[in-house]
């Protein structure tokens, strides 16, 4: 809480519950997506649960009770599994929307405060100021240079200047501030707003699928027909051999359940969701699932360079007078300098929040023992316009004495003041001084204007240069550190300011920026063709002087040069740039609120180097989710075939798997991808290696057919110990057993082996993921129930084994899968080839 300059008291705690009880919250109400129930609705309609469900019944018809209560029982097990997965996903998801709510500020008891805007109540005096989103609808009550964007409601983008005194002096909820300040009075909230009562909804757009879960879904969906063209045919052969309707629906029903990958798309779920929630944990808030899926291939990331390069704390370090052409402190100021200090607090706001004009207020109430503030009221302002900017405010005491200053960049105020060719030969010469230490640098200007018709332009007054005042913005301890993670990790890093060039020039050397020899003006880059800029965008580093227009036009240039472009901002300008890039990144303390609606992801610290973080982070879910999409695919080949080669070749015992087999190894192989790749570490080379191109399919030919080839020497492993079996004139449950065995030890060694396609297993046995240890303890434990319990083992049709064979099995499995380990050599030595 801190106590306001405003003479409002605000509403009391008392009035605070009076006026909840009335009016109830600040929220609008609308139909709640995603609930329980259509998870379950979902549910009913996958392809396995209606597998299960036709051979649980076709059991069921058959007479084999025990079959089809075991299925009936899977039915429920993958239900839960799913229910649990996409409770994990929505409840992840829904604190990531909590965290996303806007604060607010109101005046109650007399003092400042911060509040949820939920909590906003009828009566509130709320304060709402340049880049905040109106969070209810209000009357106008104090103003100052106060104007609105009213797009939202009107499809008009232009700014309104609103004050108490015009006939519309109301705000609406859902509009942004476009400039100044202004305190409210709140009549309506929640669904009696005017945004509540059209029934539109910030929150109720609807996301489009991103590129990764449209590849997904089409690889799934290929393998969905396949699976019935096999279903048909397999059905076709079994019914004309035996002409027994439902002994060949199961056996086809067997090879469609082998071939259905349902757990790609619930691990394609859990791995985003999940992700955003662990992203969320480090203090990164993602507003949009499709940005944890781009998050890893970024390749240039532009930054501004207030308060993301520098702390953004601001103080006034140096001052030149034009009259004496001399560069002092603000300690070792004449009294010609204090005026100097005067002219530019009295260009600030008068109720400042930038920090430039906080300084110039304070350093005015350390150097001046007579305030004159309370003695004069603003008359007339001249918001920050212009390219490059300045603003200017009229001042009027109740003697009729008038002040006029402005303030800006120098470069616009000497443009309007009339001064000779020696004259801005000096004032340069002090700009180019003071601004290779990396101060910024702020023109002051009066104008000795008499009349009562004020020009209609600021640019219009005659105006004197008085001098130069500068600030010094220390650069962040960690920005070398940052930047050199962004530079190892293959990302490019450009700085986009409104700054001057030699402020901006010498902040980058001191913390070892690279690519300070070129540098582009906003001005500069406006009169380049499309061609030219996109030439000049890649070869460029620093841009300064910049302004909303060419700020877009730099993450277009880049994007147009296929680059994946992140983009940091935190003002009211930065929100067009911000909806362009790629990945639009808002600070989360000093960003406004129209940036953190245009961006896709939040820095809650207004730290950039949680965007090394994220971008990490982004690299290990994607290289993750690979890791366990491939394993889905090495694992169903064998199953596939194993069940299919039998059937098809007529071979003595044709149906090896019945559907209770195949559920059994979709309960073990579900967990496995999930749970264990979820957790797996980053691998140590993740962020030395360059950004993937995100044009990339998700899997290259050279990964497919990794995944293929180990599949199918998984299948020669299978089918091996079936005619092992049969060589050894084994009965079918025995070879069974065999076969199973080999199949589940593959399964174990085939998810602690793609670990990592580079580092060895013995690298990847020290990574620390708990949940490997436990699912392989759980697959193991319960293979053995099934091996070694009579009652199992004669309702899974197996055989115990003895030890010798049960040796012989393991080592099959490990040998089909271990082989790979060579190949990971053999790329490692090429690599440090």
């Amino acid at each position: 809480m801190a106590p306001n300059n405003f003479d409002i008291k605000g509403l009391t705690d008392e009035q605070v519950v009076i006026a909840r009880k009335k009016f109830g919250q600040n929220t609008l109400h609308y139909k709640k997506e995603n609930t329980i129930l259509d998870a379950i609705k979902s549910l009913a309609k996958e392809p396995m649960i209606i597998l299960l469900l036709i051979a649980a019944v076709i059991y069921f018809l058959s007479g084999k009770m025990g079959d089809a209560l075991f299925l009936s029982s899977s039915i429920l097990i993958v239900s839960s599994i799913s229910l649990f997965q996409d409770s994990r996903s929505r409840n992840a998801l829904q604190k990531l929307k909590n965290l996303t709510q806007p604060n607010c500020k109101v005046i109650r008891n007399g003092t400042t405060q911060e509040i949820k805007s939920d909590d906003l109540v009828v009566g509130d005096s709320l304060i709402v100021e340049e880049g905040t989103s109106i969070t209810a609808d209000g009357v106008i009550v104090h103003s100052n240079d106060f104007s609105v964007n009213k797009s939202i409601l009107t499809g008009e983008s232009f700014a309104i200047f609103k004050d108490k005194s015009k006939e519309d002096n109301l705000i609406f909820k859902g509009t942004t501030v476009a400039s100044g300040l202004a305190i409210v009075t709140i009549t309506h909230i929640g669904n009696e707003t005017k945004l509540g009562k059209i029934g539109k909804s910030l929150e109720s757009i609807k996301e489009e699928k991103t590129p990764l879960e449209l590849q997904i879904q089409n690889f799934v969906k290929k393998l969905v027909i396949a699976g019935a063209l096999v279903f048909v045919i397999v059905w076709a052969i079994n019914y004309f051999k035996s002409f027994n309707i439902l002994d060949s629906l199961l056996k086809a029903l067997t090879l469609a359940m082998s071939i259905l990958p349902e757990e790609i798309p619930m691990a394609f779920a859990t791995f985003m969701a999940i992700g955003a929630w662990r992203l969320m944990k480090m203090g990164i808030i993602v507003k949009q699932m499709k940005t944890v899926e781009t998050l890893g291939s970024a390749t240039v990331i532009c930054t501004d360079k207030t308060g993301t390069i520098t702390e953004n704390k601001m103080s006034l370090a140096k001052l030149f007078l034009l009259n004496s052409q001399k560069i002092t402190t603000p300690e070792q100021a004449t009294d010609a300098e204090k005026s100097l200090i005067k002219s530019a607090m009295w260009a600030s706001e008068p109720i400042p929040f930038d920090p430039m004009e906080l300084a110039l207020h304070n350093a005015y109430s350390d150097l001046h023992t007579k305030d004159d503030r309370p003695d004069f009221k603003l008359i007339h302002e001249y918001p920050l316009g212009g390219k490059p900017p300045m603003m200017t405010h009229v001042f009027s005491n109740t003697s009729g004495n008038r002040i006029i200053a402005a303030k800006g960049a120098p470069e616009a105020l000497m443009k309007i003041s009339n001064l000779s060719k020696d004259e801005i030969l000096q004032i340069e010469a002090a700009i180019k001084t003071i601004t290779s230490e990396g101060y910024r640098v702020l023109g002051v200007a009066e104008s000795d204007f008499s009349g009562t018709t004020f020009p209609e332009t600021q640019q219009e007054f005659q105006f004197k240069f008085k001098g130069i005042v500068a600030f010094y913005d220390p650069p962040k301890k960690n920005i070398e550190t940052v930047l050199n993670h962004f530079y190892n990790a293959g990302i490019a890093v450009k700085i986009i300011t409104g700054d001057n060039a030699e402020t901006t020039t010498a902040i980058a050397k001191q913390v070892g920026f690279r690519g300070i020899e070129h540098s582009l003006t906003g001005d500069d880059l406006m009169l380049l063709s499309d061609a030219e800029l996109q030439e000049n965008v890649t070869r460029t580093n620093i841009f300064t002087r910049m302004f909303p227009e060419a700020k877009l036009r730099i993450i277009t240039a880049l994007k147009a040069n296929r680059q994946i472009v992140a983009m940091t901002g935190d003002g009211v300008n930065d929100g067009p740039a911000l909806k362009a890039a790629h990945i639009g990144i808002a600070m989360g303390i000093k960003g406004t609120e129209i940036a953190k609606q245009a961006a896709s992801l939040i820095l809650l610290e207004d730290d950039l180097s949680k965007m090394v973080d994220a971008v990490a982070m982004g690299r290990r879910i994607y290289t993750n989710l690979k890791k366990a999409i491939q394993y889905i695919i090495s694992i169903h080949i064998p199953i596939i075939l194993t069940v299919f080669i039998p059937l098809a070749l007529g071979w003595i015992y044709p149906n090896i798997f019945s559907p209770v087999h195949i559920i059994f190894l979709e309960l073990i192989m579900g967990p496995t991808c999930s749970i264990i790749f979820e957790n797996e570490p980053m691998e140590k080379n993740t962020m030395l290696q360059k950004p993937r191109p995100f044009t990339t399919t998700f899997f290259n030919w050279k990964e497919l057919t990794t995944s293929i080839i180990q599949g199918l020497a998984i299948t020669a492993g299978t089918l091996f110990a079936y005619q092992y079996c049969v060589y050894y004139a084994f009965d079918e449950a025995h070879t069974r057993t065999m076969v199973f065995t080999v199949l589940i030890t593959a399964n174990i060694f085939l998810t602690l082996v793609n670990r990592s396609f580079y580092y060895s297993i013995f690298t990847t046995l020290k990574y620390k993921n708990n949940m490997v240890i436990f699912i392989i303890a759980l697959t193991i434990s319960i293979t053995g129930l099934l091996l070694f319990v009579p009652p199992l083992t004669r309702f899974f049709e197996f055989e115990t084994l003895k030890f010798s064979e049960l040796g012989t099995a393991i080592v099959i499995g490990f040998a089909s899968v271990i082989w790979y380990e060579l190949v990971k050599i053999k790329t490692r030595l090429n690599t440090k080839h």
